[in-house]
């Protein structure tokens, strides 16, 4: 998660944004004043979030800008913890604030990962000794808590 962190440090000084975590997902939260949903799109790929906002801005009539500092666009590039759902993420944006709920899979957890090979039996060699199989120079047992010996 820290590549995320560091990506939001790197947002610009007038974007405001939040990272909450749980054990089950986690909430990105982004302040976008003067944007709506319809201006707003959000993306999911390669294991980023792409967040796209525009805001409208008009001048009273008479006026004209003098300095104009306040962005209208946000163009923002986030990774994603390795752990987060992008496919199941949720966005919503409610008075000018994107919330974009990313839940963790399921799946994150280690798992076993079968090795197959075109080599005749399992790649050890059997001894006759009680089911202890030497494996490259590992003794391992077949459940008894033995080392063969």
């Amino acid at each position: 998660m820290s590549a995320l962190r560091d990506a939001l440090r790197d947002l610009p000084d007038a974007v405001f944004a939040d990272l909450l975590e749980s054990d089950d997902g986690y909430v990105l939260l982004v302040d976008l004043p003067g944007a709506t949903a319809g201006t707003t799109e959000v993306l999911f790929e390669d294991g980023r979030i792409v967040i796209e906002a525009r805001r409208e801005k008009s001048t009273p009539e008479g006026f004209r800008y003098v300095r104009e500092d306040r962005p209208l666009f946000l163009d923002a590039e986030l990774p994603l913890p390795p752990d987060a759902d992008g496919d199941d993420a949720d966005a919503e944006m409610d008075r000018g604030v994107l919330e974009v709920t990313l839940p963790k899979r399921a799946d994150a957890d280690s798992r076993r990962i079968p090795v197959e090979g075109s080599d005749d039996g399992d790649g050890g060699s059997d001894d006759g000794d009680g089911g202890a199989t030497t494996d490259g120079g590992r003794t391992r047992t077949d459940g008894d808590g033995s080392d063969g010996a």
